[in-house]
C-alpha cells in the first residue's frame, strides 16, 4: 500500500501573494478616495451657485425687475430665498461678499474661499471672473477645491 503524503491547503506564497493583491488594492481606494470626495463636493458647490441665481431672478420677481443690493445679499437675501445653504466642507452657511461693480477696471477677481460667495454687482460672467456690465446681472463667484473659480451668472 502506496501512503500518499500530498496535503490539502495553500502554500505560503500563494498566502503572501493574496495579501499583496488586496493591499495593492486598498491602497488605491485609499488614493482615489479623497479627490472622488473633493469632486462631490465641488459638485455640490456648483448645485448650490445655480440655486442662488435662480433665487436672484425670483427677486427680480417680486421687486420689479430689480437686483439685490449688497446690503441685501449681505443680510437676510438668504434666509428669505434660500432653504438651505451650506458650504460642503464646513457644513456652516456660505458667506457671502458683495462689490458694486462701477466700471471694467472696479470689477476684477478678489480671492475666495470654498465657502465664501463673492457677488459681483452690475457684472457677468466671463469664464472664471467678473466682467462690468451695466443693468440688472450679478455674476456670483465661488473657489473650487479641486482648481479654479466657478462662475455663474442670473
Amino acid at each position: 500500500m502506496l501512503r500518499n503524503n500530498k496535503k490539502n491547503g495553500f502554500t505560503i506564497i500563494e498566502v503572501v501573494l493574496v495579501l499583496a493583491i488586496a493591499g495593492l488594492i486598498f491602497l488605491m481606494v485609499f488614493v482615489a478616495l479623497p479627490s472622488l470626495q473633493r469632486s462631490q463636493r465641488d459638485t455640490q458647490r456648483r448645485q448650490d451657485m445655480a440655486r442662488l441665481a435662480t433665487a436672484v431672478v425670483q427677486y427680480q420677481s417680486n421687486n420689479n425687475g430689480n437686483i439685490p443690493s449688497a446690503n441685501v445679499l449681505e443680510g437676510d437675501f438668504v434666509d428669505d430665498y434660500l432653504v438651505e445653504f451650506k458650504a460642503p466642507s464646513s457644513n456652516s452657511n456660505y458667506a457671502i461678499e458683495a462689490v458694486t461693480c462701477e466700471s471694467s477696471s472696479s470689477c476684477n477677481r478678489t480671492d475666495a474661499d470654498t465657502s465664501t460667495v463673492k457677488a459681483y454687482i452690475n457684472a457677468t460672467c466671463n469664464g472664471e471672473n467678473p466682467q462690468y456690465q451695466a443693468g440688472a446681472k450679478i455674476a456670483f463667484i465661488l473657489k473650487l477645491e479641486g482648481s479654479g473659480y466657478y462662475c455663474v451668472n442670473n
